[in-house]
């Protein structure tokens, strides 16, 4: 599966690591739901650390198409609320 990361790139992240990246994205939910901005400022960077240590940087001139876009770590809470109206940042 292929990640991006808003503002960042490309990560190949196996499908074997979407538990632990869904487990990072419920956090980043529920901090969202409770309007906790610390909370939520700690889970997105979290997520995305969580991209980079289970992923692959694809190179910067890489055109392959993204499975799951991610928003940046400097996203606002209100951002990343209109995404997770569909459920989550990544689904599953």
């Amino acid at each position: 599966m292929i990640v991006r990361i808003l503002g960042e790139g490309q990560y190949d992240v196996s499908d074997d690591s979407l538990d632990a990246l869904n487990r990072l994205d419920e956090a980043v939910e529920a901090a969202v739901e409770a309007g906790d901005e610390a909370a939520f400022r700690t889970a997105l960077e979290s997520l995305l650390a969580g991209v980079r240590d289970h992923g692959t940087h694809h190179p910067d001139d890489s055109l392959d198409q993204s499975d799951l876009i991610l928003p940046p770590g400097d996203a606002t809470i209100d951002e990343v609320r209109e995404l997770l109206a569909d459920g989550g940042l990544i689904p599953g």
